[in-house]
């Protein structure tokens, strides 16, 4: 369990890292929505491959309790998974803050940490990138949500070889898509992360970026444990 929750940390670390990393350090002005797409899809696919054997590489809240929905996972290794993918996503976000403080140009108040929001944009950075209210959001994170775990647990109910790359490449079409409604979540330790640390609105959000996702993987994990979603050669 050590090695799992090791990976879980790393694995989520990585990945706040690199896709938050790719928004406040090169932005839109430089690599634009669809590079900072790519870069979260990226480097679940390398999280994938990489600790996919040792921890399944769920790096996400929401993916584990999609599994344990299905009947999958078990609650106390949930409960595991929870506290190292929130760690590893407040220090993803720690390290990344140290990073983005050596330029002269930024500013943790109005640059932020990659967070997410929803509701008119505010002069601290802190709202929906678009402006999207808050239903919009919600049902956003919500769908996105089911679609992702629903790719997750469907991709590895038979080991497929592909399934990292599926995961991967699911989550690069659901930032295109979501970037300007929410900056996307479809991850709890993924908001909470540069929460901690910009503190303030984006920590007085934080919580429909928790109960969405929740929502969205909850029933992504019913509908397999009712076997709506499984393959009849799977047991």
């Amino acid at each position: 369990m050590i090695k799992k929750l090791a990976a879980e940390f790393i694995g989520t670390f990585t990945l706040v890292l690199f896709g938050c990393g790719a928004a406040v350090l090169a932005g839109f002005g430089i690599i634009g929505q669809e590079g900072i797409a790519w870069a979260f899809g990226l480097a679940i696919v390398a999280m994938a491959y990489g600790i996919g054997s040792v921890s399944g590489a769920h790096l996400n809240p929401a993916v584990s309790f999609g599994f344990w929905a299905s009947g999958r996972m078990s609650t106390t290794d949930m409960g595991g998974y929870w506290i190292a993918q929130c760690l590893g996503a407040i220090v993803g976000a720690g390290i990344l803050l140290v990073i983005a403080s050596g330029s002269p140009d930024y500013a943790l108040a109005t640059s932020g940490l990659g967070q997410n929001g929803y509701g008119l944009r505010l002069p601290s950075g802190q709202g929906s990138p678009g402006d999207y209210a808050l239903i919009a959001c919600a049902v956003f994170e919500v769908v996105a949500t089911f679609i992702f775990v629903a790719v997750i647990l469907g991709s590895t109910q038979k080991g497929s070889e592909f399934a990292g790359l599926a995961i991967g490449l699911t989550l690069v079409a659901i930032h295109i898509v979501g970037i300007q409604v929410t900056g996307v979540s479809v991850n709890p330790a993924r908001s909470l992360g540069p929460a901690v640390w910009v503190l303030g609105d984006a920590l007085s959000q934080l919580w429909l970026f928790i109960v969405a996702p929740m929502v969205g993987a909850l029933l992504a994990g019913w509908t397999f444990r009712a076997k709506l979603l499984t393959s009849d050669d799977v047991s």
